[in-house]
């Protein structure tokens, strides 16, 4: 392979890994968003539960081992068809929503 081409293809890649940064974020954001207009009114906005939602029904705070040592496909159960007081979601959010929140949980693990 020529320079030339070998240029051509590092250029290509990176403008390529440039388009995916923006998607990453905007799917970032809107975990975020989601997880304030379903989740935080009892998870609190920081996943920490401490709320007097959080606090009545014992939630558990997200970023703690319990809930982290969970799977994700557990943490999708519980999303999905609820758990103890939870309500189920599983009409509610699609299989993507349910997936970028189950990632959001996990990041909340990586900032404690």
């Amino acid at each position: 392979m020529n320079s030339r081409s070998s240029k051509g293809i590092e250029v290509v890649g990176v403008a390529l890994a440039m388009l995916a940064l923006p998607v990453t974020s905007i799917a970032a954001d809107e975990a975020v968003n989601l997880f304030k207009s379903k989740c935080a009114m009892c998870h609190g906005p920081d996943g920490t539960a401490k709320t007097i939602m959080g606090e009545k029904l014992k939630i558990p705070d997200l970023h703690s081992g319990d809930v982290q040592k969970k799977s994700d496909a557990d943490l999708k159960t519980i999303i999905t068809k609820g758990k103890d007081k939870m309500p189920a979601y599983e009409t509610k959010l699609s299989k993507e929503q349910v997936d970028s929140l189950v990632a959001f949980i996990r990041d909340l693990a990586k900032k404690n």
